[in-house]
């Protein structure tokens, strides 16, 4: 039975091939040598610009290299959030919840939260007030080598 489907199966491939060979011929006529050279054209512009970065430039060969290669990421935006806890809930109790509604959570009371970045759990802590304010006081401090363990 499988024999009888692949001469079909052959046939619609072909005509696949031939549709896709059409299509790009019709590109290729009509005008992509133009965008090609439009491209070529902005490339050769930028190209007196551009100074191809040597990976010993950054590495600098010693701690002062590293110091450089961590200002390149300073600047960088992290998301850093800090997680209560959490529950799984079904979709049609989630629509009944109103003010003053009561979730309940999968820690207990005291336990420390979890402070992640980008998602990835770096350390606990647990909750001060200063100046009117939230914040976290880091109570411990995941160690490289276990957020590596966790991202795999």
């Amino acid at each position: 039975m499988a024999e009888e489907q692949n001469p079909d199966a052959e046939g619609m491939d072909s005509d696949l091939a031939d549709e896709w060979a059409a299509a790009m011929s019709e590109a290729s006529e009509g005008g992509g040598d133009n965008l090609d050279d439009e491209w070529a054209a902005a490339m050769s512009e930028q190209v007196d610009d551009v100074k191809p970065v040597q990976l010993q430039e950054l590495g600098g060969g010693g701690s002062a290299g590293l110091g450089s290669d961590l200002d390149l990421i300073m600047d960088i935006p992290v998301t850093l959030s800090m997680e209560l806890g959490n529950t799984e809930i079904a979709i049609r109790n989630l629509m009944q919840l109103t003010q003053g509604s009561v979730v309940e959570l999968d820690r207990f009371a005291g336990e420390p939260l979890d402070v992640l970045v980008n998602g990835t759990l770096i350390a606990h802590g647990e909750v001060v007030v200063v100046n009117d304010k939230y914040g976290i006081r880091l109570t411990d401090v995941v160690s490289p080598s276990e957020r590596i363990k966790r991202l795999k």
